[in-house]
């Protein structure tokens, strides 16, 4: 898993201003993916970051870099606990919700798309995607079905963060420097 990959993906997270971010990288065998996700965890557990792996497939590692506070916060909202709990979730133990995220890749051919809510996407947004609504106002990070002015405010912050972060990387910084604690 490179550097490059996880600041491309993964700027908003590092930077804390979203609560996680998925990316891909390929399958370089289990030894070697357990030794790259436990080296990252090193760096980027005490900045209040933690990286998972979430499936493995067609020779692809799926991996998931998220603040663990800032998914407890978020999966406290209303709809995000309704749609949750509607997919067999249980809200109140935030680590349980990712296990069971877990399962539903590796179980389930259908990728699950309450997945926006362990990235930080507005629940009525994700809710607005699992209900296949055409009538999205804007797409960016995710399709916007509610507040359109600020989903566009993020995604521009987003992009700025990721350029920001890809130019101090090229500039020499490592992940781990560019990791905010929060």
């Amino acid at each position: 898993m490179s550097e490059e990959l996880m600041v491309r993906h993964c700027s908003p997270t590092l930077a804390g201003l979203k609560t996680g971010s998925i990316f891909t990288c390929p399958d370089r065998g289990e030894r070697e993916n357990r030794e790259a996700i436990r080296q990252m965890n090193r760096a980027l557990v005490k900045k209040g970051l933690r990286v998972l792996p979430l499936r493995i497939h067609r020779g692809r590692v799926l991996i998931y870099v998220y603040r663990p506070a800032h998914l407890k916060e978020d999966l406290r909202h209303g709809t995000a606990c309704r749609l949750l709990k509607e997919r067999g979730y249980e809200c109140e133990n935030p680590d349980t919700c990712v296990l069971h995220l877990i399962r539903r890749l590796t179980e389930n051919e259908e990728f699950p798309h309450e997945i926006g809510l362990f990235l930080g996407y507005p629940p009525e947004d994700v809710c607005g995607f699992i209900e296949k609504r055409d009538d999205c106002k804007c797409v960016g990070c995710w399709k916007v079905y509610g507040d359109e002015a600020e989903a566009r405010r993020r995604f521009a912050q987003y992009d700025k963060c990721t350029q920001i972060y890809e130019e101090e990387l090229r500039r020499g910084a490592n992940v781990e420097q560019l990791a905010i604690s929060c």
